[in-house]
């Protein structure tokens, strides 16, 4: 490929401004790679009034296991 080559082209069709700009829009959107964000911190406070995490796993007996008290 040249650098006087296009990057792809239209075979079929006479697309409007609009069109081509949204095609080129999803192209590029397409090719970024994903940022994720680093999720938020969250406080000692807030940690403890959520229940804990050490319920029933998945597994032989998780459905019986899931109804017992903790």
């Amino acid at each position: 490929m040249s650098a006087d080559e296009p990057l792809f082209r239209i075979v079929r069709g006479v697309p409007t401004a609009e069109e081509l700009a949204a095609l080129v829009g999803a192209i590029v959107a397409r090719t970024r790679p994903v940022q994720v964000a680093a999720p938020a911190p969250v406080s000692q406070w807030a940690r403890s009034g959520r229940p804990a995490l050490a319920g029933p796993t998945a597994g032989p007996g998780a459905w019986r296991a899931s109804g017992l008290p903790r």
